[in-house]
């Protein structure tokens, strides 16, 4: 499979494919959420700035592009955290992105700290198998 820079419109669809791919076999989400997310820094393409979204409140995981009304919270990170955090699930980047201010959070922090609250030996191997083809066609 061909390599996409991270969030290139390339990249979003093979995302969604993926998604889709697994849609039926994935556990549900652990906590209802509606959050916005910002990604700043953006290398490649027209903007540096994405707006985005994860939905979990239907019983699975739906990101995509805008922002939703009425979000419990926004969080705006640079491309690298977003890529540590959607791609390579690299919790190192992500505790010295939080330490170091490039997670900005508004709102309900409980349910982002909810949603990352499984312990790596109780992640479904579903999810892992997935997160890994997502990171093989992730180009860099």
């Amino acid at each position: 499979m061909a390599e996409h820079p991270f969030l290139s419109p390339e990249w979003i669809t093979a995302a969604r494919e993926l998604r889709a791919e697994y849609a039926d076999r994935l556990p549900e989400p652990v906590v209802a959420a509606r959050i916005n997310v910002v990604i700043t820094a953006i290398p490649h393409g027209g903007s540096d700035v994405m707006e985005g979204h994860i939905d979990t409140t239907e019983g699975q995981t739906i990101i995509d592009y805008d922002h939703l009304d009425d979000p419990d919270l926004t969080v705006t990170v640079d491309y690298d955290t977003a890529k540590a955090a959607f791609v390579t699930r690299d919790q190192e980047a992500l505790m010295q992105a939080f330490f170091g201010g490039r997670i900005l959070v508004e709102g309900d922090v409980s349910k982002l700290l909810a949603l990352q609250s499984t312990p790596p030996g109780e992640i479904d191997p579903l999810v892992i198998e997935m997160y890994g083809r997502l990171n093989a066609f992730t180009a860099g």
